[in-house]
């Protein structure tokens, strides 16, 4: 027997894992936030696509944030188990209403038959394994029109840049090896879903990202919109130089002239560039904002829970919003290593790169980083110049 945010639940000899209570944390508070900015007389409705055990559909009941929800998990084996989980939630309401219901359906063929009966849901959560973005686009067309999709991905090799082939197969994206691959990931899956939202008339908005190191797993919490997107300035080019460690972002009209600084201008094996990724906001900062309000009014903001802190996860996600902070995150260690230095600590380096008028801040991706728009060449000149660092 699990027990989660005081809702318990077994697991069977299904696919479960502890470590992603976060996620499952970071979308009941998203799932509670989208209903109160847009009340329903429907009230709110959730589809699980994918659901294991049922813990996610569960949640969603038991933290009463959602009306009704679509337990769906192609493995009929788990039947039994996803029955026992949710029946201590009532079926039906006080009018006579099913608030949950459960099927064992490919997960394509649940979302793409509610999208034909116009049978459409204010959150579609679709917990794959891989990069199976085959789901993507139904998804995204069972989705309510602006309506939450919940995606999530754990190809840490396509995001690594070491499968460039199957990252472009599966999310429209070359992806090369950079050192903050783990964002990429995120980036490689935004642009992906906005990708198969513009084929069908829609547009996306990120409300927040998240990347857990175990698995790896890369989960994103969008907003589904009609009407296609045409300012493509947030969809386009990342490069890393391996030789200054420079980065920088590119539109599809600069393609012709991706370099570096350290190169001159001139064309060098040294630049790597993926894409096309989204190069827009992680998060929605306001959005982030009050879920960290009622993570705090439900006691979750702060728990002896050694894995993640939501408090400081959700601090830095909003950290990370400010408009100024460029793709991408620097590892304290690059900056000492290229300094020839000792690595300072990270409080240290962060303030005396706002000191000298930067954007910085930790990310929430890598302890040991800072995202900032200060260049690699810049950062390591400050270090030198602040050499008591050592």
């Amino acid at each position: 027997m699990e027990v989660e945010r005081g809702v318990a639940f077994d697991t069977g000899d299904s696919f479960f894992r502890r470590e992603s209570a976060a996620g499952r944390d970071l979308g009941v508070l998203a799932a509670a936030v989208h209903r109160h900015r847009r009340p329903s007389s429907s009230g709110l409705r959730v589809l699980d696509a994918m659901c294991g055990c049922g813990v996610r559909s569960l949640r969603y009941l038991s933290h009463g944030v959602a009306d009704f929800v679509w337990a769906n998990d192609a493995f009929e084996g788990n039947n039994s188990l996803i029955l026992a989980n949710l029946s201590g939630e009532p079926r039906f309401d006080a009018s006579g209403e099913r608030r949950w219901v459960v099927t064992h359906l490919d997960a394509n063929r649940v979302l793409a038959e509610c999208y034909l009966r116009r049978n459409f849901f204010d959150l579609v959560d679709v917990d794959s394994f891989g990069s199976h973005s085959v789901f993507l686009r139904s998804a995204i067309a069972a989705a309510k029109i602006g309506g939450l999709l919940y995606v999530t991905s754990t190809d840490g090799r396509s995001s690594g840049g070491h499968r460039p082939t199957c990252s472009l197969a599966s999310y429209g994206a070359y992806v090369r090896p950079m050192p903050y691959s783990n964002e990429v990931g995120l980036r490689m899956l935004i642009g992906g879903v906005l990708r198969e939202a513009a084929a069908l008339g829609f547009h996306i908005s990120p409300l927040f990202s998240y990347y857990s190191y175990h698995g790896p797993i890369f989960r994103v919490m969008l907003q589904v919109d009609y009407g296609k997107d045409h300012d493509v300035s947030r969809y386009g080019f990342i490069s890393y130089c391996s030789i200054c460690g420079h980065s920088q972002t590119y539109s599809w009209d600069e393609l012709g002239q991706v370099s570096c600084p350290c190169r001159n201008g001139e064309v060098s094996s040294s630049v790597s560039v993926s894409g096309p990724l989204w190069i827009g906001p992680l998060h929605d900062p306001a959005f982030v904002a009050e879920m960290l309000q009622l993570a705090e009014e439900w006691g979750w903001a702060h728990t002896d829970r050694k894995d993640v802190d939501l408090e400081k996860l959700l601090n830095r996600m909003i950290d990370e919003s400010d408009p100024q902070l460029p793709p991408g995150y620097i590892k304290i260690d690059e900056i000492a290593s290229r300094a020839k230095l000792n690595s300072p600590a990270i409080s240290i380096i962060i303030d005396t790169l706002r000191k000298e008028g930067y954007a910085a801040c930790r990310s929430h991706i890598e302890s040991n980083a800072i995202k900032t728009n200060c260049p690699m060449a810049t950062c390591i000149q400050i270090a030198l110049r602040y050499g008591h660092w050592r």
